[in-house]
């Protein structure tokens, strides 16, 4: 089997590389460790925003930015072509104290992002004082949201392989031949590598510079009748996520611990002891998962050809927020492809 590209995971990141290819009117496969959309891009909360913008490097917010600006379309699309509702929603995002009133300001007034001091008894019944309140964040509900990903593949004629493991790669010279798999090998005239924290262990010595690595993220989810509050909640680095069934997911932690997915009781007593501080009378949550996040530094993603074999292209690296950046991360792969990388997010050796 031969295919003009081959994409290496499943997960937003990927399958968003192969809807922008096939639209090009290239043809792909794309391969799954496990099933699509079951790792990073499924366990995270879907906020559409680098949380505190302010707390990051321009390469992360910009990229992020230009997603959080294609989602509404993007996600509007994919319900015109699928029927499957993203749940795509400008919640706004509630900042509780203590947050950095001066920089936050500053930052919002220079990047033109809309930011409003407000009371917080104004968004939360019998909360007092201060907060700050960004009415244009969105969120989106991660596993609605691939599912309709894959059905766009499916549907622009993409051919997706789950449970296919990538190996190694076979290299002649500065070329891949062929990536052999748990089922086979296969060959493509160029590969895609978007397998999320596992990028950096495929390649291997031919990484270079790319060093992405796996940080654990815990998360508890919590049911009410109805939503107990509208608005995304922020509070330092502990947010709180409504779903419109009545579900609230609370997150995260961040762990570096290697490829360990489990959950732990240490994690969970750290989420409820912060969830109970400012709502001592919620119930217990009713799940408890992790993800690995592909961690990069200065959490900027790799997104281009590799320096030196000429058919093995990056989008990965993208930490938390693979969702956010994942249609603007996937134009600026086409560009790469079409011979105008982006030097911000390049391959470095």
């Amino acid at each position: 089997m031969k295919t003009d590209f081959l994409i290496i995971g499943g997960g937003a990141i990927g399958l968003s590389s192969a809807i922008v290819l096939l639209e090009a009117g290239f043809k792909v496969v794309l391969i799954d460790r496990s099933a699509t959309g079951t790792e990073a891009s499924w366990a995270g909360g879907g906020i559409l925003s680098p949380l505190c913008s302010w707390d990051y490097s321009e390469a992360v917010t910009s990229l992020a930015e230009n997603g959080m600006g294609m989602f509404e379309r993007t996600a509007a699309m994919l319900f015109d072509a699928t029927g499957i509702d993203a749940e795509y929603q400008k919640s706004g995002m509630l900042l509780l104290p203590p947050y950095q009133e001066k920089i936050a300001t500053a930052w919002c007034k220079a990047h033109q992002v809309a930011l409003n001091h407000v009371r917080l008894d104004e968004h939360l019944q019998g909360m007092q004082g201060k907060g700050l309140f960004m009415p244009g964040i969105a969120q989106v509900r991660n596993p609605r949201l691939l599912q309709a990903l894959r059905r766009r593949v499916d549907m622009l004629g993409g051919m997706i392989l789950e449970q296919h493991e990538a190996l190694h790669f076979d290299i002649q010279q500065d070329r891949i031949t062929s990536l052999k798999t748990s089922n086979g090998s296969l060959s493509a005239d160029a590969y895609i590598l978007a397998a999320g924290a596992w990028s950096r262990t495929l390649l291997g010595e031919h990484a270079m510079g790319m060093e992405v690595r796996p940080i654990r993220g815990q998360m508890l989810l919590f049911k009410f009748d109805a939503p107990p509050f509208s608005n995304i909640l922020l509070q330092e680095n502990l947010y709180f996520i409504p779903r419109r069934d009545g579900h609230v997911l609370v997150g995260s932690t961040l762990e570096d611990v290697g490829f360990d997915k489990r959950t732990t009781d240490g994690a969970r007593t750290y989420l409820l002891q912060r969830v109970h501080a400012l709502f001592p009378d919620w119930p217990s949550p009713v799940k408890h998962w992790a993800g690995l996040r592909p961690g990069s530094p200065d959490n900027i993603p790799t997104i281009g050809r590799h320096p030196r074999l000429h058919n093995l292209y990056a989008n990965c690296g993208h930490f938390r927020y693979g969702v956010t950046m994942s249609p603007a991360s996937a134009k600026l792969l086409l560009d790469a492809i079409g011979g105008r990388p982006d030097p911000v997010y390049r391959w470095r050796e």
